[in-house]
């Protein structure tokens, strides 16, 4: 049977044109957050507000979670008013926040006690690919499960790839984050290195763009740095806390991850600069103080 009641806790930068994408996708919707502006903007749009994850949960076929960090996700699943508390045997719970694997495996592990099926669904895309709903998502868990969810998860995502049991999306997405951030940083770099020679940072982003070089970094951050836009697509914070997710799962695995230490560095001089909700591009700035120069074009 199709799955047409979806709820979702957590209605930030992400989570609300998230939401928006699954109402627009013909789900009833019911939704939860600390603040009530986000929810009003989606009841107004046709969604049903809930006081609790449980209630959520138990107006839900699969809830859906997108919070900031571990201790949130592990409050909200598994607290006494929480997803677990509230969902029925035979539904769904899909964390797509970037969490510890850790914790992910412990909520799948009490979904199953439960007879909920849990899958760990992180993405990756900033701000923009969450409203066009081409995110890609990572997902861990039964495959079951993730087949079952597929008209959910598509109403969201354009690029979904099965990653594996329980913990494994949030393992492939901290990947993504070690890969993004370690690029981000070289692009940077290479603002850095041509503003301090005096290079048109426009043909800089032109021809890096159409070589070797080529990223999504390059071609949508960079020139945001030149322009001197550091508004958050997703957050220094944020990827701070991915960076150190990835340090803690390199110390279980006994993985050195030199560049993710280097890049978490920069950002923690960003946070300490007092610019934590910025966006990540701002990290030339903490390659600009180093430089004693600015990247603008």
């Amino acid at each position: 049977m199709a799955i047409t009641r979806a709820g979702f806790v957590g209605l930030g930068i992400m989570g609300r044109p998230m939401a928006h994408n699954l109402l627009e996708a013909g789900f009833k919707l019911t939704v939860h957050n600390r603040s009530r502006p986000a929810v009003d903007e989606l009841v107004a749009a046709g969604a049903t507000a809930a006081g609790s994850a449980a209630e959520v949960a138990k107006a839900s076929e699969v809830t859906i979670t997108m919070l900031p960090d571990t201790p949130d996700v592990e409050k909200v699943a598994l607290g006494t008013d929480g997803v677990l508390a509230g969902s029925a045997r035979g539904s769904y719970y899909v964390d797509m926040s970037t969490i510890a694997p850790a914790m992910s495996r412990t909520i799948a592990e009490a979904g199953a006690a439960k007879g909920v099926q849990c899958l760990d669904a992180p993405v990756s895309g900033s701000d923009v690919a969450a409203k066009a709903g081409t995110l890609s998502i990572m997902a861990g868990g039964d495959r079951e499960a993730f087949d079952a969810l597929q008209p959910v998860l598509s109403a969201m995502g354009g690029k979904i790839v099965y990653c594996g049991p329980a913990g494994m999306g949030e393992t492939v997405k901290l990947c993504n984050q070690v890969a993004g951030m370690g690029t981000l940083m070289a692009v940077c770099e290479a603002m850095m290195l041509g503003a301090k020679a005096g290079a048109d940072l426009n043909a800089v982003v032109e021809a890096l763009s159409g070589g070797a070089a080529r990223s999504w970094m390059i071609e949508n951050l960079a020139p945001r740095m030149a322009k001197r836009d550091f508004a958050p697509g997703f957050m220094v914070r944020l990827a701070q806390k991915d960076l150190r997710l990835a340090q803690q799962l390199g110390t279980e695995v006994g993985a050195p991850l030199a560049g993710a230490a280097l890049a978490q560095q920069l950002y923690r001089a960003v946070e300490a600069a007092g610019g934590g909700d910025l966006g990540i591009q701002a990290m030339a700035t903490a390659l600009e103080r180093l430089a004693g120069g600015e990247i603008r074009g």
